[in-house]
């Protein structure tokens, strides 16, 4: 009997002292405001998510005083927007506390952790990891394998997708790849945004100028945010150059949850990153691919307009505004025909028979617009234009009458556009490239 037991004991030990490999679609390691609405992100595009935190919960929130948020506070894009909505419900019977739309956002560090806590804490398939070091990473066929301390004993993470929000990189350095490059932007880089504001921050601007458009307004590509040499690794910190804000650290970290989801559901890895699904999943959540001031995030509309601006056919414009500068879609401006051609012939072959037959004036009419739609098509134009009359109120809430010879307004003109000939829909490379 005395034996059974030593025996049952020395089993008992064996079996406590075997490592425990824990399966999960994407492992997030980080744990500052990125790695949160990363891991949140990928949660709730329903891949099984581990956060994983080194130290203490939201450590770069636990500073003394007020935080003060004065960029990008105003845009309610996706998380960002979630967490600003907390913070303005919780302080609103606050005595002397300014939530007038222009007023800078304010909070305590605490409560900013606090209301991140929740957001993570409600999601769905998103396990929290504090207080667990990280010791050796590897490649596991086309995902990884992170070696973790926890209970005095080593066990492992194996993920199909693996985001270093570390501040530092510190995951991307001890997997010996290399970190995105600088990007420099080119003509189409805008058609890869996944992380859009209206400023990024004055000191990232003096240090790269280089690196990003002109402020106010910014967008980052998607390409400068996955690790080119190393398969289904992505970064967000590091990738910013310098500490951002609040708002940047978010909208950076909802993107990149958002791609590595993507290549965990679909078994796929970094290099086959499929730049439309990625932002339609972003817009799903409510995510900006483009800052547009003067296109409320409430209109019915606002879908089509990020959609149709983001393949460039009606590109944005930076103008200063009652002493402010903005980033403005000017949805009620009429549409240039010289605008839109290069990107319509560009998508659609018969869109260069169309403007030699036609030749548009600068301006373009609804009745202009109408044609377009049938000769890309091939619609019956009386039929779609006796439509378009029933529909034009009655459907698409448009305040203006339906005349063939009436300008026709950008926002009109993106609502149309996205809907019947779908430029989005127009496969684009990494490098914004369409792809025929």
């Amino acid at each position: 009997m005395f034996k059974k037991l030593v025996a049952l004991i020395i089993i008992l030990n064996s079996y406590c002292a075997i490592a425990e490999t824990i399966k999960t679609d994407v492992l997030v390691i980080g744990g500052g405001a990125s790695a949160v609405t990363a891991a949140i992100q990928s949660s709730r595009s329903k891949l099984k998510t581990v956060l994983l935190v080194k130290g203490t919960w939201l450590e770069s929130m636990q500073d003394k005083g007020m935080i003060t948020i004065e960029a990008n506070r105003n845009l309610p894009y996706g998380l960002w927007g979630e967490f600003r909505r907390h913070v303005q419900l919780l302080y609103k019977n606050t005595p002397g506390y300014d939530t007038t739309y222009n007023a800078p956002l304010k909070f305590e560090p605490f409560t900013g952790a606090g209301i991140l806590k929740k957001m993570a804490d409600t999601t769905q398939r998103l396990t929290i990891k504090l207080n667990t070091p990280y010791t050796a990473i590897e490649k596991d066929g086309t995902g990884w394998k992170v070696s973790i301390t926890q209970n005095g004993r080593t066990d492992y993470i194996k993920a199909k997708a693996l985001v270093d929000a570390t501040e530092n990189g510190d995951i991307v350095t001890m997997a010996k790849a290399t970190f995105p490059p600088v990007i420099a932007y080119g003509d189409n880089l805008y058609r890869t945004s996944i992380v859009s504001g209206d400023d990024l921050q004055e000191q990232a601007m003096s240090k790269a100028k280089t690196a990003y458009p002109l402020t106010p307004a910014y967008y980052i590509p998607m390409s400068a945010l996955v690790v080119k040499d190393a398969d289904n690794l992505f970064i967000t910190e590091k990738a910013l150059l310098v500490k951002a804000s609040l708002p940047v650290q978010m909208a950076t970290g909802q993107g990149v949850g958002t791609m590595a989801a993507f290549c965990a559901f679909f078994k796929t890895t970094s290099k086959n990153l499929k730049v439309r699904p990625v932002q339609s999943e972003l817009l799903d959540f409510k995510g900006y691919l483009l800052s547009f001031d003067d296109v409320d995030s409430a209109d019915r509309y606002f879908r089509a307009i990020q959609q149709v601006a983001v393949t460039g056919l009606l590109r944005g414009t930076q103008r200063i505004k009652d002493n402010q500068i903005q980033f403005l879609f000017m949805p009620d401006s009429a549409v240039n025909s010289v605008e839109i051609k290069p990107v319509l012939s560009e998508i659609y072959s018969r869109a260069f028979i169309w403007f030699n037959n036609i030749k548009p004036a600068e301006k373009l009419t609804i009745g202009n617009t109408l044609s377009f739609i049938s000769e890309i098509t091939l619609a019956d134009p009386e039929s779609f234009r006796i439509k378009m009359q029933k529909e034009w109120k009655a459907k698409y809430k448009f305040k203006s009458d339906f005349d063939l010879n009436q300008l026709i307004t950008r926002r009109e003109f993106a609502i149309l556009a996205n809907q019947y000939i779908n430029p989005f829909a127009r496969t684009v490379d990494m490098a914004g490239h369409m792809v025929n």
